[in-house]
């Protein structure tokens, strides 16, 4: 198969200058859209009539880089390598794809999303994803990070990691689409986690969270639903009175794919969990009002006013 010449070409322009471009003789056909491509706008420019030395040696700087790229594009089709193409795809923007693909998801998922955003200032196209930049960005989750409220504290070692693996689980998404040419999430790595001794509530505890007054009273009850069923805060969030059903014995049980492990589960109800979840509805969510950020304080302060004093999470109470 011939391979296409590759021509240097300007065009005039209205305030007196030349842009440059290739012209590809045959067209080159796009591998992915199939498309016909007869030229390349390189984007730079040189003066049609130069006025004075300083645009003369403009003239002969920028020829000598567009001369450059000409060269580099005959090796690429030489190589069938047809990257040089996808400007459209360099210059997409990775924040938007990225808040995309985290808007129906978790929290968790979201506020990965907010932290990136923060990182790179609000700005980041696809052209920009770098090894360096991401290997920045860990650097930024580990060491200059902070919560975004209510105390702005930097930013636990696990969290930071699960905040990674977020924008990691983004860029692997963005190579299996071809929006990137590098699979640089699987070579970036990860944030090593570190293992912390989980507290745990006892049944004696549990009966004192109970009779302690909440400043939420969606909290309380989603908590000690929590301690009840074994459901994590992410399940409870999103928990809905379709799920819900009536057993052939006259009990109760809810059907839930569980967010972390991805996996469907049928799981018995007790008459006491199911009272925690208030009138029995035949639609909508479960626990209407409650917000990830309540596990923070106000459930730290409600266990506190409850006398216990174990360093307790809502994820951990469930034990």
């Amino acid at each position: 198969m011939r391979i296409s010449d590759v021509t240097l070409r300007t065009r005039p322009t209205k305030d007196g200058r030349l842009a440059l471009y290739l012209h590809f003789s045959p067209a080159i056909r796009h591998p992915e859209t199939m498309k016909l491509i007869h030229t390349e706008q390189l984007g730079i420019y040189i003066w049609e009539h130069p006025a004075n030395v300083a645009q003369q040696q403009h003239n002969e700087d920028i020829l000598i880089k567009a001369e450059v790229i000409r060269s580099l594009r005959v090796q690429s089709l030489i190589n069938e390598e047809y990257g040089f193409l996808d400007h459209h795809k360099r210059n997409a923007d990775f924040l938007e794809y990225f808040r995309h693909k985290v808007a129906t998801s978790s929290d968790k998922n979201g506020m990965a999303y907010r932290h990136f955003e923060r990182f790179c200032n609000g700005k980041c196209k696809f052209g920009e994803l770098t090894l360096k930049l991401g290997e920045r960005y860990m650097m930024y989750l580990t060491t200059q990070a902070r919560a975004m409220k209510p105390r702005y504290e930097r930013l636990g070692t696990n969290t930071a990691a699960a905040y990674f693996a977020v924008f990691r689980k983004v860029l692997r998404m963005a190579y299996q689409e071809r929006m990137i040419r590098e699979n640089m999430a699987d070579r970036l790595g990860g944030i090593p986690k570190r293992e912390k001794r989980k507290g745990f509530l006892t049944l004696e505890e549990v009966k004192q969270l109970a009779a302690t007054p909440c400043q939420y009273d969606v909290l309380k009850r989603a908590a000690l639903f929590s301690c009840l069923t074994g459901l994590r805060i992410s399940d409870i969030l999103k928990l809905r009175w379709e799920e819900i059903e009536r057993a052939s014995d006259g009990g109760w049980w809810m059907r839930i794919c569980t967010e972390k492990t991805e996996t469907e589960a049928t799981l018995p109800i007790s008459d006491e969990a199911l009272e925690l979840c208030g009138e029995v509805q035949g639609e909508g969510v479960v626990f209407v009002g409650l917000r990830r950020c309540m596990i923070q304080h106000p459930l730290h302060a409600w266990i506190k006013a409850a006398g216990i004093r174990k360093h307790i999470t809502f994820h951990i109470d469930r034990h």
